[in-house]
């Protein structure tokens, strides 16, 4: 089981954009997604040399992730 921390959009942007104390992080967008009404938050940071971005989406258990979650199936 992950831990809480593992499972918080602030512990996966810092494990995928690495910014450093001084680099800022910037939400640029968050909103749903149209099927399926999913939270995602398109996240950037710009370095001297580089910007990185990722979009994060919310699992049903509660995580945060850079893959969408998959797609619920009828029954």
């Amino acid at each position: 089981m992950k831990s809480t921390n593992e499972r918080s959009l602030r512990f996966q942007v810092e494990k995928w954009l690495a910014p450093g104390p001084s680099t800022p992080v910037h939400v640029v967008e968050f909103s749903r997604t149209r099927l399926g009404r999913r939270r995602y938050v398109y996240v950037e940071t710009t370095q001297p040399d580089s910007l990185r971005a990722l979009f994060f989406f919310r699992h049903d258990d509660g995580c945060w992730r850079v893959f969408p979650p998959a797609a619920t199936r009828a029954a």
